[in-house]
């Protein structure tokens, strides 16, 4: 007959060892990336799930600025991966992908009055539409110290595309951006976090320093730079509980090293 208990305590046992392991490990040093797209409370019905409330938002900025971590812009970890700068010592990137209008009307506010910075991924062809950021705005982010990044020409999985196709998304909407008076844009986000092998090459080729993917972890100076770890904030179900699970699960998956992509 099975002993439920006993298998019971087995697994707490096991639990419990594996716990401890994770936990003797060395803390992996370098930035937590952020993946973000609306700050609303009145999202679109296709927006609803990547949305954040605004109350449940402001109380995860007050979490990492009480905890100590310090907001870097993608540049800023390029300038310090070339020694040009020092990181502080619990650096995070906040990125928002898609370009909704409330990064400007509800995020940017708010980073302002943190003393935060932040990264915009544009998808280059929304720009104007309806509940888009027009240029205007764009511009005016830029000026006031957020960082304007590409999320392609029209948001379509790169991996779906030919190399043909994928060069032009990447190409087109990095001087689509530029063309419209956006200083010069150096980093990239892949629709879906879905990449290939051709991708770092192709962003490479068209003067891309960075990008970003949708896997979890935290970048060191060693990771490749086009294959980036990002830890993606959905809309909490557990509020800040949940919140601090999901830097909590990037911290164990750069322990283990998973997802690691060093540079070649």
């Amino acid at each position: 007959m099975i002993n439920l208990k006993k298998i019971l305590a087995a697994i707490c046992v096991s639990l419990i060892a594996i716990a401890a392991y994770i936990n003797s490990l060395p803390t992996p040093q370098g930035a937590m990336i952020l993946e973000y797209h609306t700050i609303t409370d009145t999202p679109d019905e296709d927006a609803e799930k990547y949305s954040i409330p605004i109350k449940e938002f402001r109380e995860q900025l007050q979490y990492l600025k009480a905890n100590g971590y310090e907001t870097i812009s993608m540049r800023d970890f390029v300038l310090a991966k070339k020694g040009k700068q020092v990181l502080p010592s619990k650096p995070i990137i906040l990125t928002f992908d898609d370009g909704y209008e409330d990064n400007y009307t509800t995020l940017l506010p708010m980073l302002e009055e943190f003393g935060m910075k932040a990264t915009v991924y544009m998808i280059t062809n929304n720009i104007g539409k309806k509940g888009y950021l027009t240029i205007e705005q764009l511009k005016d982010m830029e000026r006031r110290g957020v960082e304007i990044g590409s999320h392609t020409a029209n948001h379509i999985p790169l991996t779906e595309l030919s190399p043909e196709k994928q060069t032009e998304e990447i190409k087109l909407s990095k001087l689509g951006l530029e063309w419209k008076g956006l200083k010069t844009i150096y980093t990239f986000s892949y629709p879906n976090g879905a990449y290939d092998g051709n991708l770092p090459n192709i962003l490479k080729e068209n003067e891309y320093l960075t990008a970003v993917t949708g896997e979890p972890g935290i970048n060191d100076f060693n990771a490749n730079p086009y294959l980036l770890h990002r830890t993606h904030i959905v809309k909490p179900t557990f509020g800040l509980l949940e919140f601090r699970y999901r830097l909590l699960k990037s911290e164990i998956y750069a322990k283990l090293g998973m997802y690691k992509h060093k540079e070649k």
